[in-house]
């Protein structure tokens, strides 16, 4: 026979349907809008954390001085004229009783005004920034320091306090408490997970197989709001009872929130990649006279270990960026500690709870987007690890590739 051409090929058909054509074209469109939308998402972060280069070269001191300075300026401008009052004085009626309000002192100065006082007033917690004297000198008034910080020192501190005179960003105990939370949530949500794929792969009979996967992968499904719901309200207190912690809500508690979340993913990741090792290697282990544990753990389990390290990194992309049931769970509390019972805050809370608040173009928004851009660097570098080091060198050692 002589070779045909790929143009007189006759199995080759000349012209595509047009529902073909169609289909093709929507998989493109749609494959194009999804990266676009992620290309677009990750563009608007790092637009608003951009905006955290023109802080660079200041100090605290400095943006202190100018907003004292505009506060200045705004109040010689407004002695020039009375400010408008807005209807009438209400007086106080003398039939209040002496119960209401007790702790308040009113003191008639020779004016005639009223000056009314707390009995115990609050201390306010600022470091590094309010020196009480003990002189006598300097009783009334409190000595306030001047050290000048750049924005980088303030970053590296371990101060968190962006409402105050002198706003501190310290991202140690941000950083500090999401890796507690994550550490606790892997060590026990990853041997869970392990342990319950590989005894539904092989020693769970089949009714029972067909009902424990849908059942453990339907937790996958609730909304975050209602675990971290109830480690408030059940775990919270399990823990505080059980260690006998000072603290309600804490690293700990945090821990287990995030755990039952990040076990349906790596119990679905992990049994997929159990059932997907060939029946030949189980077939093998056992004629050769090993136990069902033996084959189970000593050869199953190693050669689905790429995939096994994949779902828990995985889990630990999921525990890094979880936000609602951080921010119920852990008491989201910015504590530079390395106690596991006390609360900390992760950077995904810090997120949720503060970017409702904050005022737009402030230097306290852009570092909320710089935290955004953070997480996204550690999810994007877990993921590429999993791609690249995981299905690549792991998936080649394991299954006797070169």
């Amino acid at each position: 026979m002589t070779p045909q051409t790929s143009g007189t090929n006759p199995f080759r058909r000349r012209k595509r349907h047009i529902g073909e054509r169609i289909a093709e074209f929507t998989v493109r469109l749609t494959a194009s809008i999804s990266i676009l939308m992620i290309f677009l998402i990750l563009t608007f972060v790092l637009r608003e954390a951009w905006g955290i280069t023109a802080f660079l070269t200041e100090t605290n001191s400095d943006k202190t001085e100018k907003g004292v300075v505009n506060e200045g300026s705004k109040a010689a401008s407004s002695d020039s004229s009375s400010p408008d009052t807005y209807g009438e004085t209400e007086e106080v009626s003398p039939d209040v009783p002496e119960e209401y309000n007790s702790d308040v002192q009113e003191t008639i100065t020779d004016s005639g005004t009223v000056n009314t006082t707390g009995g115990d007033e609050p201390e306010s917690y600022n470091p590094d920034v309010t020196d009480y004297s003990a002189s006598e000198e300097n009783k009334a008034e409190p000595n306030i320091s001047h050290e000048k910080k750049t924005l980088v020192q303030n970053l590296t501190s371990d101060t968190w306090q962006p409402v105050s005179s002198e706003p501190k960003f310290g991202l140690m105990p941000l950083i500090l408490g999401t890796a507690k939370t994550t550490f606790i949530a892997i060590l026990i949500g990853a041997p869970l997970g392990i342990l319950a794929a590989i005894y539904t792969a092989f020693f769970a009979p089949r009714r029972l197989r067909e009902v424990m996967k849908p059942v453990i992968e339907l937790l996958a499904g609730f909304p975050s709001v209602v675990i971290g719901f109830f480690c408030l309200m059940l775990v919270a207190d399990f823990v505080q009872i059980t260690f006998g912690v000072e603290y309600r809500l804490n690293a700990i508690v945090g821990g287990i929130g995030l755990a039952i979340a990040i076990v349906p993913v790596i119990f679905t990741i992990t049994e997929d990649s159990l059932m997907s090792v060939p029946k030949s290697y189980r077939e093998a282990s056992l004629a050769l006279g090993a136990t069902e544990w033996q084959t189970a753990f000593k050869v199953m389990l190693p050669a689905a270990l790429p995939g096994v390290v994949a779902a828990v990194l995985l889990g630990v992309g999921r525990a890094f960026g979880e936000t609602m049931i951080a921010l119920m769970a852990t008491g989201n509390a910015a504590v530079y500690s390395a106690s596991m019972v006390e609360p900390v805050r992760t950077l995904a809370a810090t997120i949720g709870a503060e970017m409702g608040e904050v005022i737009w173009g402030s230097l306290h928004y852009n570092i909320l987007f710089m935290l955004g851009v953070l997480l996204f660097l550690v999810s994007f570098s877990i993921n590429a690890l999993t791609e690249f080091f995981v299905k690549g060198m792991l998936a080649k050692k394991f299954q006797g590739g070169t």
